[in-house]
């Protein structure tokens, strides 16, 4: 349904200048992956410290609005410069992202994690007045912070083996692989 046109305009952005140098490009790949790295370390960082103190485990004697306003503008800068740096690296090697199982699977998670972050800063802005200065917060937002740290582990996990070659589409693979990596659109 969808794979011709993303796969066509993989094979596109592979085509371009850009695309071309940044892949030849002796140092600035590496550049920008390590910026990657670093403000995932950054936001990942602060997004542990506002989860923990939701499910009562750090900081519990802190109110978590306080906790949520120190350290929210620092991982929100940390998460767009991680995004930002995140689809330049895909313009890197497109072809290959497109068929790499792990980096469907991560897009995947990201969007699952974006709306539970949606949802969670919804139910927090409107409910946080009644338990700010209560060591654990209501079941329903901590629920949310652990299902926040799950997928951050998994997101995480999906981003480092994406530099692994287990289902590259020049190798055999089985019919649910072939489609799950969309080789067969090749």
């Amino acid at each position: 349904m969808f794979e011709k046109p993303v796969s066509d305009f993989a094979n596109w952005l592979a085509s371009t200048d850009w695309s071309i140098g940044l892949h030849e490009s002796y140092y600035m790949q590496n550049w920008i992956e390590s910026t990657h790295v670093l403000f995932l370390m950054v936001s990942l960082g602060m997004l542990v410290i506002i989860d923990l103190r939701m499910l009562g485990l750090w900081l519990a004697d802190v109110p978590a609005s306080k906790v949520a306003a120190r350290i929210g503008t620092p991982m929100f800068v940390g998460f767009g410069i991680m995004i930002v740096s995140g689809l330049i690296l895909t313009t890197a090697n497109p072809v290959r992202y497109e068929h790499s199982i792990w980096f469907r699977i991560k897009l995947i998670l990201l969007f699952v994690a974006l709306i539970n972050a949606v949802l969670f800063h919804r139910h927090l802005n409107a409910s946080v007045s009644t338990w700010d200065t209560a060591k654990k917060a209501p079941p329903r937002t901590r629920i949310a912070a652990a299902l926040s740290l799950s997928l951050w582990v998994l997101i995480v996990t999906c981003g480092r083996f994406i530099a692994y070659d287990w289902y590259d589409c020049n190798q055999k693979l089985g019919s649910f692989m072939t489609w799950a990596t969309g080789c067969a659109v090749q």
